[in-house]
This record gives structure tokens, sequence and C-alpha cells, in this order.
């Protein structure tokens, strides 16, 4: 027997001997005052054996009693075995009690981070049926993550690319397909795990799409932009190698060839410029441009541009000062300006002007009285050369890099470009800077004077 149960068998057996000896005795006694001496010490036996069995069952309930309400109080205080029992039971139930709280715990970690996750996350059973989904999956598929548990995933998502590739035996390569009436594009892929269930990975990847789709244009663009003045150039030296010109026609040709030779410049310029505006860290917040300098140096270059074609009005307000880059703002405003000079005809109006607005915010707004722009281009426009007339543009020598050299600048600043224009109305366009980088007053103009 080992060495452990003495400690509570020893007085258990001694204490149930006591009682049938004690017991026994008491019969024995009442048995000789009756004559049958030798029958009360048997029934004095007897009695005391039930009693210590009757005793034993009365603590053997309590405990079975505490154990079937699925104990969640204390133990039953009690001694003996059934008090040692009780206190072992009560202790392993308390261990497993905080060992599954802290499972729990982790499970609810683990869900937590995979709802915090970027992509979508789907659990499904072996017969696909949704067993779990966070909340990013829940966006992309239009899931409902509670009333739609235990649902077949087909029944729910019902995209006929999701479908036929759910059910086919290649589906751990990622599906693009949308859902119709949401705006995106998704990707989805199936992954097995368990047994035979699968964890559906959604993304978003219309961002993603229509940058690759920007860049294969961008290219194109580039090719194009770059290869036409290429192409007149090759052109005109060939003609010049093997075909004698008189003067007049020389000096047309190389006219021509300066002509070309600009463009490809100013494209090359403009490029460099939208390069470093993408790739340097965003304007400094304790630099301070004066609104008023700003304004003259625009309105300079304006006028030599335009050559007196239009009339020209600058509306300073009352002043104020910017947290910037000096060279992105002037080249923002300055592209702004050159295509309302661009597209206003002869004798037109163009309007520079500073305009505090509500929560101390403020814009610069360059308004034309042009031909305007049709409602269906305003969304694109800041676009990398897109053009409202391409035919008009390069014929005033645009790259159709300008506004987008204005939207990353103003951007870069916190801001927004703004555009409103109806076609026959002109146009007014927008730089529109946050009241974190704006100070508006005379004040202001005289502090950003200073740290010039």
């Amino acid at each position: 027997m080992h060495a452990a149960t003495l400690p509570w068998l020893l007085p258990r057996v001694l204490l149930v001997v006591a009682i049938v000896a004690l017991a026994a005795e008491a019969g024995h006694a009442a048995g000789l005052a009756l004559g049958a001496a030798h029958v009360g010490l048997l029934l004095g036996a007897l009695a005391g054996a039930a009693g210590a069995v009757t005793l034993d069952a009365l603590r053997a309930r309590k405990v079975m009693h505490w154990l079937r309400r699925a104990p969640r109080d204390s133990a039953p205080s009690q001694t003996g075995v059934w008090g040692e029992l009780s206190d072992r039971v009560e202790r392993s139930l308390r261990t497993l009690e905080r060992e599954l709280q802290a499972e729990q715990l982790r499970i609810r970690q683990f869900l937590s981070a995979i709802d915090a996750s970027p992509n979508g996350v789907v659990l499904l059973d072996a017969k696909d049926q949704m067993q779990w989904c966070n909340a990013m999956a829940a966006d992309h598929l239009a899931l409902d993550p509670v009333r739609d548990l235990q649902q077949p995933i087909t029944n729910l998502v019902r995209a006929p690319r999701f479908v036929e590739h759910l059910q086919s035996a290649d589906a751990g390569t990622p599906v693009h397909f949308s859902i119709p009436g949401r705006p995106m594009m998704l990707s989805v892929l199936a992954r097995p795990y368990g047994d035979g269930r699968r964890l559906l990975l959604t993304q978003d990847i219309t961002e993603r799409l229509r940058t690759d789709e920007m860049r294969r244009d961008f290219v194109a663009n580039v090719s194009h932009e770059i290869g036409t003045p290429l192409t007149v150039l090759a052109g005109f030296i060939e003609t010049l190698t093997q075909i004698p010109l008189s003067e007049s026609e020389r000096r047309r040709a190389l006219s021509v060839m300066g002509e070309q030779t600009r463009r490809i410049q100013t494209l090359v310029g403009d490029l460099l410029n939208l390069a470093q505006l993408e790739g340097s860290p965003r304007p400094a917040t304790d630099q301070w441009v004066d609104v008023g300098t700003l304004l003259q140096r625009v309105e300079a270059d304006a006028r030599a541009l335009s050559s007196g074609r239009q009339q020209f009005e600058i509306e300073p307000g009352a002043g104020g000062a910017i947290a910037g880059s000096e060279v992105e703002l002037y080249s923002a405003l300055g592209n702004l300006v050159t295509n309302a000079v661009h597209y206003t005809p002869a004798g037109g109006r163009i309007v520079v002007a500073w305009v505090p607005r509500a929560h101390g915010s403020a814009a610069f707004e360059v308004r034309d009285s042009g031909p305007g722009i049709a409602a269906e281009h305003l969304a694109r426009l800041g676009e990398r050369f897109y053009r409202v007339d391409g035919g008009r543009s390069r014929e005033t020598g645009g790259t159709g890099l300008g506004l987008a050299i204005a939207k990353h600048a103003v951007r870069r600043h916190g801001g927004e470009l703004e555009v409103q224009s109806q076609p026959g109305a002109g146009s007014t366009f927008r730089l529109v800077l946050p009241a974190a980088r704006v100070r508006c007053g005379e004040a202001s103009t005289r502090e950003a004077s200073s740290q010039a």
C-alpha cells in the first residue's frame, strides 16, 4: 500500500473500529440485562457499522451535491478522506479554470490580431460554411459576422468567378473579381487547413490595379511625348544633311528644331520636378513664405508670358504667410497661372487672389474667363498627362504635367487642389492650405519678411 494513503486511511479505519466497538459494548451490556449477551453484542456491532456507513454516506452526499452543481463555490468543509477528496477536486477544477481562461484570452488576442489585419480572413468548415470572419473580410465580401455564421460561403458571395474558383481543384491561386454594386476589385486566396477546412484571405487590390494602370499609361505617355519631337528633330536633321535648302528654309527648320528641343527640355524639367516632389520629405513647418512676395513673383512671370493679351488682377487680401517650401508653392501657383494664360483668349481676365477661409485655413485662387471645363473632366484633372483638349495643349506647349505638379505640391503641404468650372463660364482653381500652415494678416507678413 502506498505510504501517502496512510495519513487518511488509518484514522478512518480506527474511527470505524471504535464506533463498532462502542456499539458492540453497548449492545453487549443491553444483552446481559435481557439475558442474551451474545445477541446484544452482535446487534450492537451491526448498529455501529450501520451508523458508521450512514455517517460516511452523509458526508459523501455533501460532496456529490457540491459536484452536481458544477461547483463554483468553495468545497464543503470536511475532514478525513471526503475533505481531502473535496480539496483535491477543487484545486484541480480551479487549475483547469485558470488554464481555460488563459487559453480563451490567447484565442481572443489571436482573433483580435487577425481582426486588425489589413487583409480579410474567413474560416470555413469542411462544408464551406462560414465559421468566423474578421471586420475587413466582412467589408470586402459584404458579410455579417454574426448573422451569416454557419452559412455556405457560396450562398453569401455569389460572384460567378469566386464560386467557380472555390469549387475548382486549383483553388490555391488567387482569383480576382468584383462584387456587383461594390466599387472595388478583390483578390481572394483559399488555403486548406485542419480536417478539410479552408482559410480565405481577401485583399482589396483596387488601388494597386489603378496604380499599375497609371504606371503603364505614364510610360506610354512619356514615350509618346518625347517620341513625337524626336521624330520631328530626326526628320529635319536628315533633311538638312541630304537636301540643299535656301537660307529662309534653313532658318525655319532650325526654328522648328529649337522649338521641339525646348519642348523636350520642358517635359524633362517637369518630370524631374514631379519626381522630386514625390520623393523628398514633406516641407518643414518652421519656414514661413510671405504671400505678398509670392504673388508678386507669379504676377511678373504671368505678365511676361501673356505679353499684354489678357487683363491681370491681383487680390492679396490682408496678406499673410505660409509654412513650407517657397519653391514648391511658387511652382504650384505658377503652373495654375500659366494654364490660365494659355487657355484664356486675348482680352480675357485672370484674377489671382489670396482668400482666408473658415477655421483658419486659406487658399490661392486663380480665376479665368476662359472656355471652361466640362463636368466629366473635373475628377481627372491633376492626373499626369491628362488633357481636356490635347491638341490645344500641344499648341500652347503644355506637357500635361502642370496640374499634377500643383496637386502634389499642395498635398505635400497638407492641402488640396480644388477645381470649379462650367463650359463657357471660365474656371476657378484653388490651392487650399490647412490652418496649421497658414498665418493671415500684416503681422504674419512682417514675420515672414524678417525670416527671409
